[in-house]
């Protein structure tokens, strides 16, 4: 029996010309390359856990030791932190946790297209399937943690309710949000280095405006800066789920989330049209 061949047509012109067009291809290489990500994300899986020696646990040991430290610095009146609804122990852990989910997402673009640049140069495949990869790696990641951080729950005496089957709606909020930054930025910095590293910069700085650590203030200019922050109902919301009490910014939650699903879409569209340039720049 014979098989229909895909037959791709290139031209000059851009496709912005028809929108139609480029969206109907867009979701089309997304379904074409279905199988190639998965491939791709448990053949990396494996590579990445195989060569470490404590394996599936460093998933849980960073996030475990930031948490630690946080805890010090509370206990021994280095830091001082305002008191907050759940055991402070449990509001960082929690925090850091979900935090390093949303680091995972974003890091994971710009990290696939560097591993995949010989590929790149030399097969023409869906480009989205290494994102489609990214974005699965960062979903096993975040199971690994959601997995450990509801056994520390239980032996901590934190006993999830109904909410808990919200709860993975947050994750994937943070999974949105981190894929469609980390592709804001991927096309400066295949070009960049240094952009990547200021990202790290900057989202270390901004995870202390965001609920992980510190807890909201109550007035002045610092709980402005938490409140105008988009990532503090996706936290807030996210955790409150996990601890079954009630989300106090939900409206905020779906907002920002409209809004990532949106910047999606259109760093998508960068995405598509950066890529060939930056891979003739890759290649030269």
């Amino acid at each position: 029996m014979m098989t229909e061949e895909r037959v791709t047509v290139y031209t000059p012109d851009s496709s912005l010309r028809n929108p139609a067009k480029m969206i109907r291809e867009m979701f089309g290489d997304i379904a074409a390359s279905r199988e190639l990500s998965w491939r791709l994300a448990v053949r990396d899986i494996c590579a990445h856990y195989r060569q470490a020696f404590l394996g599936i646990l460093w998933a849980f040991i960073l996030p475990l030791a930031n948490t630690l430290t946080w805890i010090f610095l509370s206990s021994t009146g280095i830091v001082a932190v305002r008191e907050t609804a759940l055991p402070y122990t449990i509001y960082v852990f929690t925090g850091t946790m979900l935090w390093a989910i949303l680091m995972d997402a974003m890091n994971a673009p710009l990290q696939q297209i560097n591993a995949a640049r010989g590929m790149l140069a030399k097969l023409n495949f869906p480009r989205e399937a290494l994102i489609v990869s990214g974005i699965y790696q960062a979903l096993f990641n975040a199971t690994i943690k959601i997995v450990l951080l509801l056994g520390a729950l239980l032996i901590l005496g934190i006993y999830p309710g109904w909410s808990l089957l919200l709860f993975p709606l947050g994750v994937l909020s943070l999974v949105l949000i981190g894929t469609s930054i980390g592709l804001l930025i991927l096309p400066v910095g295949m070009l960049y280095t240094d952009i990547g590293r200021a990202l790290q910069l900057l989202m270390q700085f901004l995870m202390y405006v965001t609920p992980v650590v510190f807890p909201m203030p109550k007035e002045g200019w610092a709980a402005n800066l938490f409140r105008i922050n988009p990532l503090t109902p996706i936290i807030l919301t996210t955790r409150d789920w996990l601890t079954n009490f009630p989300p106090e910014f939900l409206g905020y939650f779906v907002l920002v989330n409209v809004i990532a699903i949106l910047l999606l879409l259109f760093v998508w569209v960068i995405y598509r049209l950066s890529m060939p340039i930056l891979i003739e720049r890759m290649s030269s």
